[in-house]
């Protein structure tokens, strides 16, 4: 059986580029760290790296072992918290996967009320909107189109419909306006708020075919954070999901949009084993949020 340890240093040399500033960052001493990269070629049977001049180069062998390590050592890392919560008495772990735009509205809330019902509860939050299936949350709040939400071993809770609303600046022409046709944007100037790849951007890029046009993303930002920036810089629009829309900054303007593109969201809860209460209580409060107002419904810029 490989040695976590020695994993650890494996690692931390990958990162580091060398034996030298790996044994800095740990620690050690360069002799101790080598003996670990040593010994864990022999039990591998593998070439880990090359020497090249003064210095060493991953083989690809080394690479792809990192690729794996990484996992395993998320996995003992919350093997050593269980531990750790077992030996100072705490009853509880609950692993609560998210995605961004549910994190910020809903997380903290839920995990305020959620530790003051059960104090000695340890809530680990885990982004999983971009598919990681490695990982098994007692809870996951997703997309119903996702594969998490194709979850086997999880029954399937709805929990709502996210509607798309239109985020301009302030001094748009279209900032005056009560609603927007979809069809209305065609020509205007885009932001991306999340991956190209996302079921999210899926959505609205789908919306916009069934209405006959390719949006033109002149700006691709990774989340709406950055792209509700964009917009209230003047640069181009967006379109987002109201949850989402709830970080806008008070100069970025709202307008709801005719027939919009919607999301449902669903909470996924692992079934099996033993009832856990945390869980039952995290779908409680989950469908308590969700039934709440998302906001008015436009936001007039000042």
């Amino acid at each position: 059986m490989l040695d976590p340890h020695r994993l650890n240093v494996f690692r931390s040399v990958m990162a580091s580029g060398s034996i030298q500033a790996a044994a800095d960052n740990l620690r050690m001493t360069p002799s101790a760290v080598s003996q670990h990269m040593a010994a864990l070629q022999r039990q591998t049977g593998l070439d880990l790296f090359d020497r090249v001049g003064r210095g060493i180069e991953p083989t690809p062998a080394a690479e792809s072992l990192l690729a794996h390590a990484e996992d395993v050592l998320r996995q003992w890392t919350r093997l050593d918290s269980v531990v750790a919560d077992l030996r100072e008495g705490r009853t509880g772990r609950l692993v609560l996967g998210y995605f961004a735009s549910a994190g910020a509205a809903w997380m903290p809330q839920v995990v305020r009320r959620l530790t003051k019902d059960m104090p000695d509860l340890v809530v680990d939050l885990v982004l999983t909107e971009l598919g990681a299936r490695s990982t098994h949350p007692d809870i996951d709040v997703t997309m119903d189109n996702t594969e998490n939400a194709r979850r086997p071993g999880y029954r399937k809770v709805p929990l709502m419909v996210d509607p798309y609303v239109l985020a301009v600046a302030p001094d748009d022409p279209l900032a005056g306006e009560r609603q927007v046709e979809l069809v209305d944007l065609q020509d205007r100037a885009w932001v991306t708020n999340d991956y190209l790849a996302s079921p999210g951007h899926r959505v609205l890029v789908a919306a916009c075919s069934a209405r006959g046009f390719t949006p033109r993303f002149s700006v691709q930002a990774q989340d709406h954070y950055s792209a509700l920036a964009f917009v209230e810089a003047g640069v181009a629009i967006t379109v987002l999901p109201r949850l989402a829309a709830r970080a806008a900054p008070e100069t970025v303007t709202l307008v709801d949009i005719v027939d919009p593109p919607e999301r449902a969201l669903v909470a996924m809860v692992r079934e099996g084993g033993p009832r856990n209460k945390a869980a039952d209580r995290v779908v409680e409060l989950l469908l308590e949020l969700s039934r709440e107002p998302l906001g008015p419904r436009s936001r007039r810029g000042r």
